[in-house]
Order: C-alpha cells, then sequence, then structure tokens
C-alpha cells in the first residue's frame, strides 16, 4: 500500500520548501517591518497605560475629591471618556498591528494634539504633550514609510 512519492510530489515538495527558505531568508531584508511592530507593540502598552489612567479619572482612583470626575467640567468629562474608551480599543488594534489600529491610534494623537492646542481649558493646553504626540506621529510616519519602502511593489 505504500508507494514511494511521484516525482512530480517530490517536485512539488522540493519547491515548497525552497520557497519557503527564501522566505526566511527575505525576513532579514524586512527590518524596518520589524522595527515598525516593535513601534506599534510599545506604542500599544502606553496606549493601554493611558487609556487605564483615563478610566482611574472617570471612576475616581486618582485624584482628591475636588478633582473628582462629578467635580469637573463637561467638556472634561466627555473628553475623557471619549480617551478612556478610544486608548484601549487602540491599543489593542496596535498590539495585533492591525492597520485600523493605527487609524484609530492615529485618531487618538490627533485628538489628543486638538484638544491640547485648541482647547486648552479642558486639559491645561501643555505644549509638551502636543510636542510628544508630534514626535510619536513622526516616528510612526518614517517607521511606516521605511517598511513600505523594503516591501516590493
Amino acid at each position: 500500500m505504500s508507494e514511494a512519492p511521484s516525482r512530480e510530489q517530490r517536485d512539488t515538495a522540493m519547491s515548497a520548501a525552497a520557497i519557503s527558505s527564501e522566505r526566511i531568508e527575505s525576513d532579514d531584508d524586512n527590518v524596518w517591518t520589524r522595527r515598525l511592530v516593535i513601534f506599534l507593540r510599545v506604542m500599544a502598552v502606553i496606549s493601554v497605560f493611558k487609556g487605564l489612567y483615563h478610566w482611574a479619572q472617570v471612576t475616581g482612583f486618582v485624584g482628591g475629591e475636588d478633582e473628582a470626575f462629578e467635580n469637573q467640567p463637561m467638556a472634561w468629562q466627555t473628553a475623557t471618556v471619549y480617551f478612556a474608551v478610544i486608548e484601549l480599543v487602540a491599543a489593542v488594534g496596535l498590539w495585533l498591528a492591525t492597520p485600523w489600529g493605527a487609524v484609530v491610534w492615529l485618531t487618538t494623537v490627533v485628538s489628543m494634539a486638538v484638544i491640547e492646542l485648541m482647547f486648552p481649558g479642558i486639559y491645561g493646553g501643555s505644549l509638551a504633550i502636543v510636542g510628544l504626540e508630534a514626535v510619536m506621529l513622526a516616528a510612526y510616519l518614517a517607521l511606516a514609510f521605511m517598511a513600505a519602502r523594503e516591501r516590493p511593489p
């Protein structure tokens, strides 16, 4: 019952092995893609901490009675709940390195910068936060550009 594999089966198996070895060798060429994924995972961890911090503000785990969530203006409450939800959603997408995760994360970065610059009454208008968000955005764009360049069309 056991027959020796036909010549066609051997050729197919050998070509499949050659293709998979080419993939392994070509992974050395994907340095920027690996760096982009590492960056996305670091941003995912940061997003988890930011999201949990915002939830801690909502639930009252951080701050005193004067800084309680219900004592804050409606604009601050709205922004805090927005970031509490969207940061955690972005973290999941970033960790999985999905395109929607990067889009949601970019939305959080731009939203935070806009709130800090255009509505300083909500979070205080810190230029340091805007600068940090801009640096993270520039790093992402540079890594994404370099990763896209190393992939053939």
